[in-house]
């Protein structure tokens, strides 16, 4: 576990104190503790035996020992593929491919799901299926595929759907018409992106409901997030995998279309309608 989830899984037996603190790292984390610790007590206005006492619940010899984990999840979040790869390269697991990273994806999905709180998923879907609200699906470099993705199915969910290119020049032209309330689904994996953090603050600043999936370091998004998903991605591979982000992905579809279900129902039937009239797909009857 990283020690953001290691902090969000023990936040109900911290003291007040202690939550303060948790808080207050979790803020702009990892970098928070890389401090002195009597810095880090200071910015979270706690005192400095709070901190060593909460270190050692968290797990850790003390606090240099926090530290040396805090700096290698940062190393971590800037691994470039080939980094990656020579990583994994060098306790390279045996057995075939095929089984190392099936088990690799399993723990992720485990690791993550044990991590996702039902009822901050169901207020997402909630917000992603409300039509009252404008939708926009932000992805990335790579994570536009999967934006893509819940961009199709949300066209057929629901009216009022918007995908955004964060690496286009073209980007701020959708803000324009973003208002308070409105909602935004935005995908940022590590190597986040200047383009995709500066969208995410703009459309923060003009009182948007914004919903991260991210990793488990997490996109410095999340500062601005209402509801954020860390997803664990790494496998034995110079790239991460988007199969645990799939998953959740494909549950919030899956729940999003019974929000409104008749709705949903009628447009599907539309839509079907279109594809028989322009013969798209093949019949075999």
């Amino acid at each position: 576990m990283t020690i953001a989830e290691r902090i969000q899984s023990q936040l109900d037996t911290l003291t007040r104190a202690e939550r303060q603190l948790a808080h207050s790292i979790l803020e702009n984390y990892p970098a928070s503790g890389l401090g002195p610790l009597s810095a880090l007590a200071r910015d979270a206005q706690v005192s400095a035996p709070t901190v060593a006492r909460m270190v050692l619940k968290l797990g850790f010899k003390g606090y240099p020992d926090f530290q040396a984990e805090l700096r290698e999840e940062l190393r971590a979040k800037v691994q470039s593929p080939i980094a990656k790869h020579d990583t994994w390269a060098e306790g390279a697991p045996s057995g075939h491919v095929l089984n190392s990273f099936t088990e690799a994806v399993i723990d992720n999905i485990r690791l993550t799901l044990a991590q996702v709180e039902p009822a901050l998923f169901d207020a997402a879907c909630a917000l992603i299926g409300d039509t009252k609200r404008p939708l926009f699906i932000v992805g990335g470099r790579v994570t536009h595929t999967i934006a893509e993705y819940l961009f199709l199915h949300m066209q057929v969910v629901r009216r009022g759907v918007t995908h955004i290119q964060s690496t286009s020049n073209a980007w701020p032209h959708y803000l324009l018409d973003a208002q308070e309330g409105d909602v935004f689904v935005i995908f940022d994996m590590r190597r986040y992106e200047n383009n995709t953090l500066k969208l995410a603050e703009m459309a923060h600043e003009k009182g948007a409901k914004i919903i991260l999936f991210t990793d488990q370091w997490r996109s410095p998004i999340h500062s601005v997030a209402d509801i954020c998903f860390s997803n664990r991605i790494v496998v034995p591979s110079a790239w991460d995998s988007m199969a645990t982000t799939l998953l959740l992905v494909e549950t919030v579809i899956s729940a999003v279309q019974d929000v409104n279900w008749q709705t949903t129902r009628g447009r599907m039937e539309t839509l079907e309608d279109m594809f028989d009239q322009t013969k798209l797909y093949r019949k075999f009857t």
